[in-house]
């Protein structure tokens, strides 16, 4: 089986915008849709609430408020995704009628979600989804922001305080989860950093220790390196952000992990360029720029990183329980 991964996808401000004149299939390049179309299953981190209703959240402390028209689910389908993260610091962005919008968009649309809902159980419920009867659990986290936290009876997000260490509540239901791929995909750490902090890779490990198969993350808003069955950051996916020169977040990479069964044995990243509101393949010059940062940020985790038509690939063939050494400290 082959498993597609994206990080942030904010459809939302101006790409909402811009889905009012453009179709929604136009946002995402064909050769970026026949690339994800590669994957049997494809997940990705939604940055955004998806409805016609709400109100903004009142926050003096919070620049930015995502939030796009239902149509723009039809993306999500032309793409192929399977399922989405919705553990993240947009969800609640336009209060708890727009978070629960989402959710029902998602599921008329067959996207199945996870990490978000109408109250703490049904935000910290896994998701699970089945490709030729192997099945795929999605656990969404996020560590950030906690006032976006579900409650017994308040809508929200599958909040923890990954600083402390994964609690043991969230640890059990990785544990308990029972598929033959358990997928923990958190939102965690600062904005805008060049490689995951001391907690965030412990909090990693903590999650394969408890059964993980995979953990993808996202929040940096740029890629990460990539470590034994970790992928740190996988970046954004489509955004309307300023770019920063120095780390480069208009540039990314789509992920395609292969399992052998249930086990990850290869991953493929598909450079990507993240125009304004659109994304396609990275040129020539913009490739070269990602397989410089991937491979830098790989060495990091002692990981070898190869190129195959233009490709980034990383080949797990050791045993599952042998981790690749961590960067000092």
């Amino acid at each position: 089986m082959k498993l597609a991964l994206a990080g942030d996808t904010m459809l939302g401000r101006e790409v909402a915008g811009r889905l009012a004149t453009v179709p929604p299939e136009s946002l995402f390049a064909d050769e970026v849709v026949a690339a994800a179309h590669e994957a049997d299953l494809f997940v990705l981190n939604l940055e955004c609430a998806v409805s016609a209703r709400g109100e903004r959240r009142h926050d003096p402390f919070k620049p930015f408020f995502f939030r796009a028209p239902p149509v723009a689910v039809r993306a999500l389908q032309h793409l192929g995704v399977d399922c989405v993260n919705l553990a993240n610091n947009h969800a609640l962005d336009y209060g708890p009628d727009a978070l629960l919008d989402t959710v029902r968009h998602l599921a008329g649309a067959g996207i199945a979600s996870t990490g978000a809902g109408r109250d703490e159980e049904a935000a910290r419920r896994p998701a699970v989804v089945e490709h030729r009867g192997l099945r795929l659990g999605v656990v969404g986290v996020t560590d950030h922001p906690e006032d976006f936290a579900a409650g017994p009876d308040r809508p929200g997000v599958a909040y923890a305080r990954l600083e402390a260490g994964a609690p043991a509540g969230l640890l059990r239901t990785v544990t308990g989860l029972g598929t033959d791929i358990t997928l923990v995909t958190p939102h965690w750490g600062p904005n805008m950093t060049r490689g995951p902090s001391a907690y965030i890779r412990r909090a990693a490990q903590q999650f394969l220790a408890a059964g993980a198969t995979l953990v993808a993350g996202h929040s940096a808003h740029v890629f990460h390196g990539v470590a034994d069955r970790v992928l740190y950051d996988l970046g954004d996916f489509i955004d309307d952000y300023a770019t920063d020169d120095e780390l480069r977040n208009d540039l990314g990479l789509l992920f395609l992990v292969t399992f052998d069964g249930p086990r990850p044995v290869r991953v493929e990243g598909v450079p990507l360029a993240l125009d304004f509101c659109r994304t396609r393949l990275a040129g020539a010059a913009e490739a070269r720029w990602i397989a410089h940062r991937f491979r830098q940020a790989c060495a990091a985790f002692g990981t070898e990183v190869t190129e195959e038509g233009g490709r980034l690939v990383v080949e797990w063939s050791g045993p599952p329980e042998q981790a690749q050494r961590q960067p000092d400290e």
